[in-house]
Parts: structure tokens; C-alpha cells; sequence
């Protein structure tokens, strides 16, 4: 099985040196730039597995970068921030991130996070990693919802009969929803089932990316309730 390619953007040389070769011990091929114009221009040459970019880069900050990746393709975005500063997760996130790691960084735990990335996006999950699948996806075929129609089988979503782009990260949490409408699902339980994280994690990433679905298919389709979490109206 072909190695993952993982595009690694940092500007401080220790960290960028340490991490490629922390990554490439674990068996995933590196590609490391120093900026955010010379990653946009190897993104496009190589086309990568996933993508780690932090989020403070010269010529291109990563934010910016994250959005250009998003514009061209769904491969996976991990943000890398020197804070767990509200500004930077939540800009990263909005940006089309799929999620991200606070740095400094164990470097077990960044593999972890790449693993578990990637196997939503339906890779490997890399070198070593486990290749179970979920036994709680949806059954295959058409749920529709008013003008809303998931398509679980081809993956695709359309309202009012176009085509909605979503990311693979959206897909999964729109079929979380999907399998059980007009069921609460908390933070954390999306957080386990769309994120895989087996800890507790930083619910701001539900919250950006149920915000970012609602954009994609309709404010109202997706209903908060105070205190316990999110609900698809049924």
C-alpha cells in the first residue's frame, strides 16, 4: 500500500525539521515548506494525502492558505496554532479546516489526529493504522428530508434538486444527523462518531462545522437545543 503523503507548512525551522522526521519514523512521506505561496505551489504539484499548515505563515498565512486548498479539492486540513486562542480555531475551522492541533504538540497525539482524519476521508489512516469501519453508518439509498435528498450510496446531497459540495467531514455529520432525526446528538457524541476522538475534544469544531452545514443546506435544518446539543428536524 502506497505510503501517505502528508504537506506539512511551518515556518520555524526546528519544528518543521523535528515534526518530518517525528512523521516520517511513523512511515508517511513529507513534503515541508517554509511558507504559505511555496505550500499552495506544492499542494498543486504533489496533491497530497492531508495537509498541516499553521496557522502564522509568511507571504500566505495559513487561514489563507486553508481556504485556497478548500477551493480546489476536499482533502483533509489540520490548522496548527500556537494558542488555543478562540480567533485562530474558529478562522481556521471556518475556513474549511477539518480540524486542528494546539501546538507545542506531542507527536504521537498529531498522529493520531492525522489517523483519524484520514479514515474519515475514507484512507488508511496511514502506516499502522487500525482499518476497522463503522458498523453505525446509515443504511444505502436515498433519505430526503422536505427538499433536502442524501444520496448514502453515491455520497452526494442535493436541495431542491442541485448538487450540494459538501466536505467529506460535512458528509459525516450530515449523516449522523440523517440516521437519526429529530434525535439530540450531543457535542461530544458527534465528536466520537464524526471525529473519532476516544477523548474529550473541543466541541468549537462541532459548532463551526454544524454552522458551515447550515450554510450549505438551510439555517433552519439543523436545530440547536440549549444545553444538549444538535437536532435534524425531521
Amino acid at each position: 500500500m502506497a505510503e501517505t503523503h502528508v504537506l506539512f507548512v511551518e515556518d520555524d525551522d526546528v519544528i518543521r525539521e523535528a515534526t518530518q522526521l517525528a512523521l516520517e519514523r511513523d512511515g508517511f512521506t513529507v513534503t515541508a515548506m517554509p511558507d504559505g505561496l511555496s505550500g499552495l505551489e506544492a499542494f498543486r504539484a504533489d496533491r497530497p494525502d492531508i495537509a498541516l499548515l499553521d496557522v502564522m505563515l509568511p507571504g500566505l498565512d495559513g487561514v489563507s492558505l486553508c481556504r485556497r486548498i478548500r477551493d480546489e479539492s476536499t482533502v483533509p486540513v489540520i490548522m496548527l496554532s500556537a494558542r488555543a486562542d478562540s480567533i485562530d480555531v474558529v478562522l481556521g475551522l471556518e475556513a474549511g479546516a477539518d480540524d486542528y492541533v494546539t501546538k507545542p504538540f506531542d507527536g504521537a497525539v498529531l498522529v493520531a489526529r492525522i489517523r483519524a482524519v484520514l479514515r474519515r476521508f475514507g484512507h488508511a489512516g496511514g502506516p499502522g493504522a487500525a482499518t476497522e469501519t463503522s458498523d453505525e453508518a446509515p443504511e444505502r439509498g436515498v433519505l430526503a428530508f422536505g427538499d433536502i435528498e442524501i444520496d448514502t450510496e453515491g455520497m452526494e446531497v442535493r436541495k431542491g434538486g442541485d448538487t450540494v459540495a459538501l466536505t467529506p467531514t460535512e458528509m459525516r455529520l450530515l449523516l449522523e444527523f440523517s440516521s437519526a432525526p429529530g434525535t439530540v446528538l450531543s457535542r461530544d457524541k458527534l465528536l466520537e462518531r464524526v471525529w473519532d476522538y476516544g477523548w474529550g475534544g473541543d466541541t468549537r469544531v462541532v459548532d463551526v462545522h454544524v454552522q458551515r452545514l447550515r450554510t450549505k443546506i438551510g439555517q433552519d435544518r439543523i436545530e440547536t437545543v440549549r444545553g444538549f446539543g444538535y437536532k435534524l428536524k425531521a
